[in-house]
């Protein structure tokens, strides 16, 4: 294959002709793989730290709230049978935080002198950088993502007065959050 491409470059009447060919064809190519790579970048929110450094990346599917985590339980409770309208309010302990890749490097450098009367001092400095890995776009690589802990979950529904259906809400909200039953508290919807 190379031997046809250096054929191709050799030939001095079709050399120039050839490499402008080939110019156009690499551009498009180019062209090509920026408008895939581009669309994935659409869907992308950034997260900031408090100096607004941008911390890390990830895509929109993947992000979950306390706002969404809350809806998508609603919506499901509200699917149960005999639950009705139902309002949910998640309290956390803790935000959610990312964790991100750090780059260390560390040195140590020893100084060795003798004086004039035949004393020697030994002298050792140690340097130790840590710095935060980033991409090509200067974001942030990020570990992990440490997800908000749940302390409680207040529930409110409409056929919360029926034992049956508020311990299917119960059970429903346990696994949903993973939190303890004693932290789930369900109650009758009052009238609005």
């Amino acid at each position: 294959m190379f031997e046809k491409i250096k054929k191709i470059f050799t030939n001095k009447e079709k050399r120039i002709e050839n490499l402008v060919s080939f110019l156009v064809i690499l551009v498009i190519t180019l062209i090509i793989i920026n408008k895939i790579l581009g669309s994935n970048k659409e869907k992308e929110e950034n997260y900031k730290n408090e100096t607004g450094v941008t911390l890390a990346t990830q895509t929109s599917s993947e992000s979950v709230t306390s706002d969404n985590l809350e809806k998508r339980l609603e919506t499901i409770l509200s699917k149960i049978s005999g639950v009705g309208k139902v309002s949910v309010l998640i309290t956390y302990s803790e935000s959610s935080s990312l964790v991100p890749i750090y780059n260390v490097s560390s040195s140590v450098s020893t100084v060795e002198e003798t004086d004039t009367s035949g004393g020697t001092r030994k002298t050792e400095t140690e340097n130790n950088e840590k710095g935060v890995v980033t991409d090509s776009s200067s974001n942030v690589i990020t570990e992990k993502m440490t997800m908000p802990v749940i302390e409680g979950v207040v529930i409110t529904a409409q056929g919360a007065s029926d034992s049956n259906i508020k311990s299917n809400i119960i059970s429903a909200a346990e696994a949903a959050t993973g939190i303890a039953t004693h932290k789930i508290q369900v109650f009758e919807m009052g009238d609005e």
